[in-house]
């Protein structure tokens, strides 16, 4: 069974186009290191709770979008080779590519499936 990287971040709301342009250029890097799928997904409908939410997890500010992103992988074999290596290339280094959002309030894991209903 694959798997799955998750990621919760919260990105200023006028850099939306700034995140995608960046999105697409570290997404398509995944692939490329073994990914086989990548999803960013820009909150809409995404609920305030009472005790907590996405917004408290990632310290979102009233200008700011909630994203919530995953990677599909084959393995965690392949996860790791594949993170290491992205560690290492220098299209992500920061200096040179700057994230568009505040990567010290994004929450991350890696997560095997337990379970998967596909149509």
């Amino acid at each position: 069974m694959s798997y799955i990287d998750g990621f919760v971040i919260a990105v200023p709301t006028a850099n939306r186009e700034k995140f995608l342009e960046h999105a697409r250029q570290g997404d398509a890097l995944f692939i490329e290191l073994g990914a086989l799928r990548v999803v960013e997904c820009w909150g809409n409908d995404v609920p305030h709770g009472t005790q907590t939410d996405f917004f408290r997890a990632v310290q979102a500010r009233e200008d700011e979008t909630v994203v919530f992103s995953w990677i599909e992988w084959p393995d965690k074999a392949t996860r790791d080779a594949g993170m290491q290596k992205m560690m290492d290339d220098p299209r992500m280094d920061p200096a040179s590519n700057p994230m568009p959002f505040d990567g010290k309030r994004m929450i991350y894991g890696g997560f095997a499936p337990i379970l998967d209903i596909q149509d």
